[in-house]
């Protein structure tokens, strides 16, 4: 890939679990592997209950080459309410954060300020929740998030548990442009496109889709998606 492009995938584990009913975390990693990503965003990276340790173990992440963001949850957690970020090499931390969600569920944001191959980018990863009121009412609490910001190139990334077209969703994205849909769930036989990103007007994306060479389709009920972004020109 050349320098002034970055890919960014964004995967739903399932906890490792896959179709066949067996966690396999070294089988998630095989599919993250196959990415060909300089940063993944995960959902469904812990185990649901408290303390919630991870299913995709931190040692195994990173014996793969993976550097895992901490985001500050304690109990052996991987990221914030399930949500983890792994990096390449090359790709830097300047910041990291997390934000609550409204809902009836317990959900988060987890928030990475990076130096990349494209300059610095601000990463969010998100899983939403299963109702769209609430749905809307966490991506309107994300914007304002950003609204209390430095600008900076910005991509949202994760399950947004939207089946609908993005439109649905833009009333509480100002600002950013949710890309054309990619079907990525039920994995056997995608017809949903719960997994998707949103960019500031300053990326673009040169390219993005889902990927469901073996053994994505059996790893997790959720194909994982791509995206190379670029700089606005």
């Amino acid at each position: 890939m050349k320098a002034e492009h970055v890919r960014i995938a964004s995967y739903n584990l399932q906890k490792c679990v896959g179709l066949d009913l067996r966690r396999r975390p070294d089988r998630s990693l095989e599919v993250i592997g196959a990415l060909q990503a300089q940063i993944v965003v995960l959902q469904e990276a812990d185990k649901r209950l408290p303390p919630r340790p991870a299913a995709l173990p931190h040692e195994m992440a990173e014996d793969e080459g993976w550097h895992v963001a901490h985001f500050g949850e304690p109990g052996g957690s991987l990221g914030w309410h399930g949500n983890a970020m792994l990096l390449a090499p090359g790709i830097d931390i300047l910041k990291t954060d997390h934000i609550d969600l409204p809902g009836l569920e317990p959900r988060g944001a987890i928030l990475a300020e990076l130096a990349t191959p494209i300059g610095p980018l601000r990463v969010l990863g998100v899983h939403l929740g299963l109702i769209r009121r609430y749905r809307l009412l966490q991506l309107a609490a994300i914007t304002r998030h950003l609204r209390r910001l430095p600008p900076l190139p910005t991509v949202l990334a994760g399950d947004f548990n939207e089946w609908g077209p993005a439109r649905a969703l833009d009333v509480a994205t100002p600002g950013l442009t949710i890309l054309p849909e990619r079907p990525s769930f039920p994995s056997p036989r995608p017809v949903a496109p719960l997994d998707r990103f949103a960019l500031s007007p300053d990326l673009r994306a040169l390219a993005h889709g889902t990927h469901s060479a073996r053994p994505a389709r059996v790893a997790s009920d959720h194909l994982p998606v791509w995206a190379d972004l670029a700089r606005q020109r």
